[in-house]
């Protein structure tokens, strides 16, 4: 599984980081996201996924 994240799409709801912080973050200047983890372990890809579908701004791609 590779992460992705377009910070031009990307409205820093911060959904992503409360539900995986061991995956996402924001930067603190903007509140954007941040990846951390591009290729997380497989017990958080049904997570990773979960969090790319509830992204309101579909800014987060999982595949």
């Amino acid at each position: 599984m590779k992460v992705t994240a377009d910070t031009g799409v990307c409205v820093g709801a911060g959904q992503c980081a409360l539900r995986l912080p061991e995956v996402f973050d924001q930067r603190d200047e903007d509140g954007l996201v941040v990846v951390l983890d591009e290729t997380p372990p497989p017990e958080l890809r049904d997570a990773v996924r979960e969090a790319a579908l509830n992204c309101p701004s579909g800014a987060i791609t999982a595949g």
